[in-house]
């Protein structure tokens, strides 16, 4: 979708903001680009819809060199999303969404349509919102209509500037997971600039990580953070970036160990065999757990003596969630199911297990093979 070819931006004091830039992204796929304030990530960006033009190479979207169109054109068909939003004061939050449908020739109605089903999708009530004015919103609300906007002329590149940066931790973190829910459901090929490490690793299908005008290394972030191209990016990603990884790998069932299984209407077993138990119901879903000691000496069906589980997570689901959730319930294990199959167990994850798979999940991208597949060896005091 998009394509750089040898792209240099040079300025008449010699500044060189970009050094012979040659990358694709992929239709679909949100590329993060990260790096410290002067590396050259906006001046990325800004080429692609031409506010800043290359000194020398090609920068190609969906197939055409874009230099050899108009670019008001060109930045009609691409939505723009930058930090400051830049909405107009003097128009309605629905007004301002219509704005690029309606310099298309849609009519003032169906533009007007269009921006209440996008004000919907990222979560802005188009009849108690659409008829404010910027200046009646939060700084999360505005950037969710910046975004709206963006998508208003359903543009098949999205570029986006810093656009969280300027709201407070909390609303940023939920405007993140909100375009994460978004972009799953318009899969828009999206450039994403950013100076925050978590945020790049957290939204990005691939990571850019930036020098000094130039791209020291490119892909996923479980790869970025596990296996470092050099020591710039190892200093850049940061000494904890094994913390980090937790956030970008997911739980797999080959990561989950078996533990002792009782089911809920059976009669109470004199012993466990172990500390405690996994209590399924008669259809193998998770109902709850049992400890040895509670049972120990006492009678009746498992059912009676079953406690409920509050430690549990879907398949799927990080490790990063996985080590806060045992952090929370003050767990030395959660129970992790299938939720598509209705809740189905499917085993337990244990702070080893959790490592284990932590490290099988680097070791597998490093040989490019299904975590499943990696061997582990031993480490010594485990």
């Amino acid at each position: 979708m998009i394509r750089f070819e040898n792209v240099s931006k040079r300025y008449a004091d010699g500044t060189t903001a970009v050094d012979d830039l040659s990358f694709e992204v992929a239709a679909g796929e949100l590329v993060t680009l990260v790096g410290p304030s002067g590396c050259g990530k906006t001046t990325t960006m800004k080429m692609v819809n031409r506010l800043i033009e290359p000194t020398s190479g090609r920068i190609f979207l969906d197939g055409e060199d874009i230099a050899a169109g108009d670019p008001v054109e060109l930045r009609r068909r691409i939505g723009y999303v930058i930090q400051q939003v830049g909405l107009f004061p003097h128009r309605t939050v629905l007004d301002n969404t219509a704005t690029v449908p309606h310099l298309l020739g849609v009519s003032r109605k169906k533009a007007r349509a269009r921006a209440a089903e996008l004000l919907d999708l990222v979560g802005l009530d188009p009849s108690v919102h659409g008829e404010r004015y910027p200046d009646q919103l939060s700084g999360g609300q505005r950037q969710r209509v910046g975004v709206a906007r963006a998508l208003a002329a359903d543009p098949p590149v999205l570029l986006m500037d810093e656009p969280f940066g300027a709201v407070d931790p909390v609303v940023r973190e939920r405007l993140q997971s909100e375009f994460l829910r978004l972009q799953q459901s318009v899969r828009k090929t999206v450039l994403f600039v950013t100076h925050d490490i978590e945020e790049a690793v957290r939204l990005g299908d691939r990571i850019a990580v930036y020098g000094a005008g130039r791209i020291e290394q490119f892909d996923t972030p479980a790869t970025v953070l596990g296996a470092p191209s050099g020591d710039y990016v190892a200093e850049f990603v940061g000494a904890d970036r094994g913390l980090k990884r937790l956030s970008v790998t997911p739980i797999e069932e080959s990561d989950l160990e078996q533990p002792p299984v009782v089911r809920l209407d059976d009669a109470l077993p004199k012993e466990l065999g172990a500390r405690w138990a996994v209590v399924l119901d008669a259809d193998g879903d998770l109902h709850g757990w049992i400890s040895e000691e509670h049972a120990r000496g006492r009678t009746g069906t498992v059912r009676e003596h079953a406690r409920r589980m509050e430690a549990w997570l879907p398949v799927g689901a990080s490790l990063k969630h996985a080590f806060a959730t045992m952090l929370q319930h003050d767990a030395g294990w959660i129970a992790v199911i299938d939720e598509e199959s209705a809740g189905r167990f499917l085993g337990v994850l244990t702070p080893q297990s959790l490592h284990e798979a932590l490290r099988r999940s680097t070791a597998a991208d490093l040989r490019d093979v299904p975590r499943a597949e990696v061997e582990l060896e031993t480490v010594p005091g485990s």
